[in-house]
């Protein structure tokens, strides 16, 4: 094969990995997240519960065509410690829904995020030495990490 098509099919492995990594912590919680977010309470600011999947779609995406922006460089010193980083960040994301839905503990589940939030810094910097535009790719994904880090906050507080 060529490079071409080992790389496409490298990219479509990237982005289907972390997609379905970020789709079984929902299938693990067992019960349809939807209907969880729909009974909680809360705040105004809260976005309807429709747009989390499209969102977090494109941000798994995201993460995935950055992944393979970093496997491209594999070839490079220190590139181990840029692909630890990446799956513990995508660990501590799938572990969320788990503790957030699964286990409705918002508290502990605010918890993870903030480390979700330290990692995701930490895998932005690391990415951009060896990619800019991989860590450029993650922006989106830690801005939408803050929000939900705040939505986290005001629903462990109202219920």
């Amino acid at each position: 094969m060529n490079k071409k098509v080992v790389n496409s099919i490298t990219l479509v492995f990237f982005i289907g990995f972390v997609l379905f990594v970020g789709y079984f912590s929902s299938f693990v919680v067992g019960v349809p997240i939807k209907d969880l977010y729909a009974a909680l309470i809360k705040p105004s600011f809260a976005p309807p519960g429709y747009l989390f999947g499209p969102i977090w779609t494109i941000l798994y995406i995201l993460m995935g065509i950055s992944a393979f922006l970093i496997w491209q460089k594999r070839d490079e010193k220190d590139i181990n410690p840029a692909t630890a980083i990446f799956f513990i960040q995508l660990f501590l994301n799938y572990i969320w829904s788990i503790i957030f839905f699964g286990r409705s503990s918002y508290g502990f589940a605010l918890i993870d995020l903030i480390a979700l939030w330290l990692s995701i810094i930490a895998t932005i910097v690391i990415f951009r030495r060896f990619s800019k535009a991989s860590a450029y790719l993650l922006i989106p994904y830690l801005l939408w990490v803050s929000f939900a880090g705040v939505l986290n906050f005001f629903i462990w507080r109202l219920n």
